[in-house]
């Protein structure tokens, strides 16, 4: 049976069963009422009309009437196999119905007379009769004023159908298009007579990006969230919400400190990383941050934990290489099921994809550490919201699990600067290691500081830092320069230090 909430003592909510949906509608669709689904071309209008039915299928238990007036119903069968939804076994089952009034293009179509739908209402009220249906989806309305020109008369049936539907005590919904993302809610006015409840499916183009969104408009008479949720459309799953909205501050937080693989490191940051921290390392290209990526890792599994890494620059090959020119063999650490490699590139997918898929591996291997090698190469396939939106899916995701995380970001400077990414996840983070190449006296050094550190004390110092075939090895700190982290270096004088020193005692 289909899973009910009562709402205001009065109007009761099916739940959809469209992952994430349900919770920015906190609960569901209204029971028993018309929900019109209007989008673009290209939003997922179909898929989501399909979902629905599908989804009360599988997990209610009850059967659906699909009323189609564009594709034939082959049509949808074939499109929509790849989902997993078998459309043609649950005919034969009874639980899914098509009411076909999809146009034949060879035949020419007249109208005489005044047109009506008393026909095919009929046709829909003896389909959901004979199923049982508790579920109807129409796809789509736009259609039906494609091929009739008198929209007044075309309006006023449809709302006889809605009302018999309404009747049989079915959950209908209606799928609409409009002309343009941001303008009026459907091409034909729709909305006139469909106005209980409104979801508007969108498919920006920004910034040469698609980025899809799902924003419940209206429910009348019983709450839902507000504004604009991404989407994205999985094989196997369909339409699939990421409800930022959902994320609560309610994750426990550990005083159990781990180790980031380097011992010198951990003395920096006042005895480790907390367990259940989101680190991020920033640099210049080639300054060590896949190789602190890597000695994460080694910690780890040095602490029998298990290790998950996504490299979205390298291939496994150079990582592999790269790994073994430090000494740690991942090939081997992969065999033993201590460490799970996935290495891809960001414009396989887009930034919802990438989410949900590293939630599933994640879900899947369990581990103790993660880490995301890099961020920087992710925020190039996405618009800026959609990257923040990301971040903050991911290390919320992260933080519940009770896994430490260490991100790394890349600095468009060569000798440091804030980078883009880390100037819009460095609030979110937990910890923040800043990696700088410095130049003194004609040479070119590398150093290492922690910038933050949620929660613990640790070290102020810039401590320059070299690598070799063993790894980082973190040294002395850095005298008489300054300007280091944002990439200005100035060199100061012993006397001139010692004049500044005086300067500041005296004015405290």
């Amino acid at each position: 049976m289909a899973l009910h909430k009562k709402r205001n003592g009065r109007i009761k909510k099916i739940e959809t069963g469209i992952q994430g949906l349900d919770i920015i509608s906190e609960g569901g669709i209204p029971e028993g009422r018309t929900t019109m689904v209007s989008g673009t071309a290209g939003s997922a209008k179909t898929i989501f009309a399909v979902q629905f039915l599908a989804e009360g299928i599988l997990k209610n238990g009850e059967s659906g009437v699909f009323i189609t007036f564009e594709e034939t119903p082959q049509d949808i069968r074939d499109n929509m196999i790849d989902f997993g939804w078998n459309i043609e076994e649950w005919e034969k089952e009874n639980r899914w119905v098509f009411v076909n009034a999809a146009p034949q293009w060879k035949d020419k179509t007249t109208v005489v007379g005044q047109y009506d739908l008393a026909g095919l209402l009929t046709r829909i009220e003896y389909a959901v009769k004979k199923s049982n249906a508790r579920r109807v989806s129409f796809d789509s309305l736009g259609a039906i004023f494609n091929q009739f020109s008198e929209t007044a008369i075309i309006r006023h049936e449809i709302l006889r159908l809605t009302s018999a539907l309404k009747e049989l005590k079915t959950t209908t919904l209606l799928t609409a298009e409009r002309t343009e993302d941001f303008g009026g809610l459907t091409r034909y006015g729709v909305e006139e007579f469909v106005t209980d409840n409104v979801i508007i499916l969108r498919n920006v183009l920004e910034e040469e990006k698609r980025r899809r969104t799902i924003e419940i408009l209206k429910f009348r008479g019983t709450p839902h969230q507000k504004g604009e949720f991404p989407f994205t459309v999985i094989s196997d799953q369909g339409i699939v919400v990421i409800p930022l909205s959902a994320i609560e501050l309610k994750q426990t937080s550990s005083n159990i400190r781990v180790s980031s693989g380097n011992k010198k490191l951990d003395k920096m940051c006042g005895g480790g990383f907390y367990r259940d921290s989101i680190i991020l390392i920033s640099g210049a290209t080639g300054c060590g941050k896949t190789l602190m990526t890597t000695e994460f890792i080694e910690g780890g599994v040095i602490n029998e934990e298990k290790c998950l890494l996504f490299a979205f620059e390298e291939s496994r090959e150079q990582l592999f290489r790269n790994a073994m020119g430090w000494g740690h063999d991942f090939e081997k650490l992969e065999r033993e099921g201590k460490l799970k490699v996935i290495c891809e590139y960001p414009e396989v997918a887009n930034l919802e994809d990438h989410l949900i898929s590293i939630k599933e591996d994640i879900e899947e291997f369990k581990p103790n550490r993660v880490a995301v090698d890099s961020l920087s190469a992710l925020e190039r396939v996405s618009t800026l919201k959609s990257f923040r939106e990301f971040v903050i899916g991911l290390t919320s995701f992260i933080k519940h699990q009770e896994i430490v995380g260490l991100f790394t970001a890349t600095t468009t400077s060569l000798m440091g600067g804030s980078s883009i990414t880390e100037a819009h996840i460095s609030t979110i983070t937990d910890s923040i290691i800043l990696l700088r190449y410095v130049e003194m006296f004609g040479e070119m050094h590398r150093g290492v500081i922690v910038l933050k550190m949620r929660g613990s004390m640790h070290d102020k110092e810039i401590r320059e830092f070299t690598i070799d075939g063993t790894g980082m090895h973190i040294g002395r700190p850095f005298t008489n320069v300054t300007g280091i982290v944002s990439g200005e270096v100035h060199h100061i004088m012993p006397d001139e230090k010692e004049r500044m020193k005086t300067l500041f005692e005296e004015e405290s």
